[in-house]
């Protein structure tokens, strides 16, 4: 056996550190979680931001931003994939005691908790208060000053904030601006759908009591402009007014007409008659004075838009200070807006007085014609028809009509929809209540046509149906078939020279139904 090697002690003397109890190291409080666990509500830092930048200053941030495409003829282009329309489906409403008794709940007025609210609504303001530039732009909603609503909204993004300087009413005095309303707006933050109550990254969350809106994770200009819709299609009624989703212009003999319907039915296209003073393209109210606008812009769709069929939109959309969304591009930056590329739902952005005809105060006296538009994809109704009282309300509150493509997220094919009211997605009430007030506003002030009705007993509601103007009511058939639908050998009324059928591309609509 190989003798066992001695072990001898180390004679070095090894000294030994103490270990030291390791100290937590605490995380860096936000400003959202110093505010959860103090419940106060997190503060907004404007003091670096931007206020109401003129156009030309717009045009600098956006475009050093890298937000947006200068084009050949002035106009700014935006590209707001994915989102290309509105997200119906991830708006929510604040159920809180205020409004909850009001609100009509459903798949339209889906609820979100007033503890999501919050604490969206602090980590919106931590994730604004981090970013490098904010840009606050004031404007009023209503052109009636008995229910002007100033307006504040809060960007990370300087070309929705000219977009809302085009939609809107503006001031040069902003001295004793005080906000009515705040809308929050953060296009490429995401929500957490697990913790968050909302479905998705997307969200528009409307708060009537605190009257603010939040909206993150879209980049699509039209939910800002929606979002002020849907507030005063709750706020207005309640003062009387009825909120309505149509355009409306003015004759020289000031007899005005207002155009309900969706997108795709041609309510733009019928409000920009030169020969007529365009009121409004898209949203009013109706008060014991007379119609008004909501905004002060125009949202043009100008998928296939023509120079000889539509001057003054085609003049507008070429034009300097406007906004483009999704519209494609030549190689030398002018516009192809025979393109649908990126979405048939390409818009155009620019303010009301770039029209060549427009009335300056957006307000005319109560209507004399009143026009209900369809994009009918089936044939099912006749290209035009009077209706009674009766048959009025009843279309008034059923609302067929069809989605038109890329109209909202998802819809590449027309779909058959009933819209109560021609914007059920905008409605905040039950659709019967601005029903009701459309029958009572009729009966009320429009003593001439409500007297013609009782004496020789010829409808009320109707459709201008001289021979003239037939193609105003045939909403998307007015300049060929629906965007989706082919000729059918089988079905003569699809074939190209029927009656139904008109030359030329795909009708326009002022807004996402």
């Amino acid at each position: 056996m190989p003798a066992k090697k001695k072990l001898h002690k180390s004679t070095s003397k090894t000294k030994t550190t103490p270990v030291k109890k390791s100290k937590t190291v605490s995380r860096p409080k936000t400003a959202a979680r110093t505010a959860a666990r103090s419940n106060k509500p997190a503060s907004l830092n404007l003091k670096k931001a931007f206020y109401n930048l003129t156009t030309a200053e717009s045009y600098e941030h956006a475009v050093r931003n890298g937000e947006v495409v200068l084009t050949a003829d002035g106009p700014l282009n935006a590209v707001t994939t994915p989102h290309t329309g509105r997200s119906p489906k991830d708006r929510f409403v604040v159920r809180e005691s205020y409004s909850e008794n009001d609100v009509h709940w459903g798949s339209v007025n889906v609820e979100i908790s007033e503890k999501h609210f919050e604490r969206m609504h602090q980590k919106m303001v931590a994730y604004l208060n981090k970013q490098p530039k904010l840009y606050v732009r004031e404007v009023f909603a209503c052109a009636d000053p008995a229910y002007e609503m100033p307006v504040r909204f809060v960007s990370t993004s300087a070309w929705h904030m000219l977009f809302v300087k085009n939609m809107f009413r503006h001031k040069a005095d902003l001295s004793n601006f005080e906000a009515e309303f705040t809308v929050l707006h953060a296009p490429e933050m995401q929500a957490n759908p697990k913790t968050d109550g909302v479905r998705s990254g997307t969200f528009i969350l409307l708060n009537l009591e605190k009257k603010m809106v939040l909206i993150g994770g879209t980049r699509y200009a039209g939910e800002l402009k929606k979002s002020i819709f849907s507030s005063l299609n709750y706020l207005l009624p309640k003062q009387g007014v009825l909120s309505m989703h149509c355009s409306a212009n003015v004759g020289s003999d000031r007899r005005t007409a207002l155009f309900f319907g969706l997108s795709g039915t041609g309510k733009t296209t019928l409000s920009a008659d030169p020969s007529r003073a365009l009121i409004g393209d898209d949203e009013h109210g109706w008060s014991e004075n007379g119609v008004f606008n909501l905004e002060g812009g125009c949202y043009a769709k100008v998928i296939k838009l023509s120079q000889e069929a539509e001057p003054d939109i085609w003049a507008a959309s070429h034009r300097y200070g406007t906004v483009l969304e999704n519209v494609v591009l030549n190689p030398d930056r002018t516009l192809n807006l025979d393109s649908d590329e990126i979405t048939e739902n390409t818009r155009s952005a620019y303010p009301l007085n770039f029209n060549s005809n427009t009335d300056a105060d957006g307000m005319a006296g109560h209507p004399n014609h009143i026009v209900f538009l369809s994009a009918d994809a089936w044939g099912v109704l006749p290209p035009i028809a009077k209706l009674t009282p009766e048959q009025a309300m009843y279309y008034f509150l059923s609302g067929y009509t069809a989605k038109l493509a890329g109209t909202e997220r998802g819809v590449t094919e027309p779909q058959a929809t009933f819209s109560a009211c021609f914007g059920e997605v905008f409605m905040v009430w039950d659709p019967t209540v601005y029903a009701e007030m459309l029958a009572e506003k009729i009966a009320a002030q429009c003593a001439d046509l409500a007297g013609e009705h009782r004496l020789d007993r010829r409808p009320v509601w109707h459709r201008q149906a001289h021979e003239a103007e037939l193609h105003t009511c045939h909403g998307a058939r007015r300049r060929g078939r629906p965007p989706g639908r082919r000729a059918d050998p089988d079905r003569p009324d699809l074939r190209p020279g029927h009656p139904h059928q008109r030359p030329g591309g795909t009708q326009r609509g002022a807004e996402p139904a």
